[in-house]
Formats: structure tokens, sequence, C-alpha cells
């Protein structure tokens, strides 16, 4: 496990702080800060959304995650990693996800912050569920 001074990974079903996410990666030798939002947005493929619900195999989750850092770390040079996700149902606007990651440079941080997002959809045991006026449907929690 990473130490907890470089890397700050949460699942909770409280809202989500972009402030203090971003606050958080910050350091002296940050010359570049990467922050992915995913926001709840009010359509997919055409159909309206009415709310979204995640749910996550919380411990199996959590190491996921600590992997991807783990990756990430190795990968680049960078000085810290933020992943946060929120569980529960999420209105349109609401924030599910948020990365942040800091380095001393933006190349490395932009690199590293979109590996994240899109490993921790890919391999990252969290579930979400789509309601629209005709119904709900599971999906997987990558596009």
């Amino acid at each position: 496990m990473m130490s907890s001074s470089l890397v700050n990974i949460l699942i909770t079903d409280a809202p989500l702080d972009i402030t203090a996410c971003s606050q958080w990666v910050m350091t002296p030798e940050s010359g570049g800060i990467d922050v992915f939002i995913g926001t709840v947005r009010n359509a997919t493929k055409g159909k309206t959304v009415l709310r979204l619900e995640f749910e996550a195999y919380q411990t199996m989750a959590m190491r996921e995650m600590e992997k991807i850092a783990t990756a990430a770390f190795e990968q680049w040079p960078l000085q810290k990693i933020l992943i946060h996700h929120r569980t529960g149902v999420l209105q349109v606007g609401e924030i599910p996800v948020i990365i942040a990651v800091s380095a001393a440079h933006r190349d490395a941080a932009f690199t590293a912050c979109r590996y994240i997002i899109d490993t921790l959809k890919q391999t990252v045991p969290i579930w979400k569920k789509e309601f629209f006026e005709d119904g709900e449907v599971w999906v997987a929690a990558h596009p």
C-alpha cells in the first residue's frame, strides 16, 4: 500500500469536494496539477437520464484503486494522486468521481490523470445504474 501522504483514495456516499481535492494534491514542487471531474449528464444515447445509482465492492475497489495509483507512480514522475468516487443515488449535475494528480510538469500530470480514470473505469468494481423515464439499466461504469 502506498503512503497516505502521497495517495488519497476514498469511496463514499457523501458529496465530493472539488476544492479540497485540488488542494490536497498541491505541493511546492508541483508545476502541474490535473483534475478530472466526472459529472452526471442529463442524457445517454439520446435518452433523458433522471438520475444514476453507483454501487461498489468496497474492499476490492479500494485495492484496485491502490494498484492504479502504484502503476501511475511507476510510469510517471508524480507528487500526489487523489482518487475519490461516490456511491449511492446521484442527480444530474452531481459529481461521482474526482481524479487529481500533481507533478513537476504538466505532461506527466495530464497523462497520468487520463490513465487513472480510464483504468478505473476498466478495472475497478463500481457499477452504475441509469434511470430513464421509461426504465432503468445497470451498465459498466465506463463509456
